[in-house]
């Protein structure tokens, strides 16, 4: 139950910003996997990750079209910018590529427990149950990022503190644009 002058979260900008962060991780998977291919050991892991974030981004196109919420009109930028990342971190290696994953998904996870908190009411379980399982992913991509080696990329703290900050400014955005 919500008490007088309790905010209620914004729905469409919940959804706007997990589609635009569902469809930045597939990118960034995708750029990753067209530069190590199969060669890589983290590539098999990578692929089982995209695979996941693929199922995060169907589920949010849909929640999208039935609530009638519009995407980011951010999305060219995102379709850019998180393909560069993935190709990016991987000629750097698979460890770097790791490193990217750990620190996005660090971020996403805190980002989708603000929002389960958001949700405490119970008013939407639908988008309750979606996001809470969703971050149970994330936070498996994180550890799984974490055994293959990402904090020991080169520059671990401060590569790690940019991208995670990044996605803030880029959460921030998308709710907004």
């Amino acid at each position: 139950m919500r008490l007088a002058g309790d905010r209620v979260p914004d729905r469409a900008a919940m959804l706007r910003v997990d589609h635009a962060g569902e469809y930045g991780a597939a990118r960034i998977y995708a750029g990753q996997l067209a530069v190590m291919g199969n060669r890589a050991p983290a590539a098999a892991e990578i692929e089982r990750m995209a695979k996941g974030e693929e199922r995060h981004l169907r589920a949010f196109d849909r929640l999208l079209i039935e609530r009638r919420v519009r995407p980011t009109l951010l999305m060219p930028l995102w379709h850019v910018a998180g393909y560069a990342l993935g190709v990016a971190s991987a000629f750097a290696g698979p460890k770097v590529a790791m490193a990217v994953t750990a620190a996005v998904e660090t971020e996403i996870d805190a980002h989708y427990q603000a929002q389960r908190a958001a949700l405490a009411a119970g008013d939407d379980p639908v988008l309750e149950a979606t996001i809470a399982d969703f971050q149970a992913d994330e936070v498996e991509h994180r550890e799984t990022a974490v055994a293959h080696g990402a904090e020991e990329a080169p520059a671990w703290p401060l590569m790690s503190a940019l991208v995670r900050a990044g996605c803030r400014a880029a959460i921030r955005t998308a709710e907004r644009v």
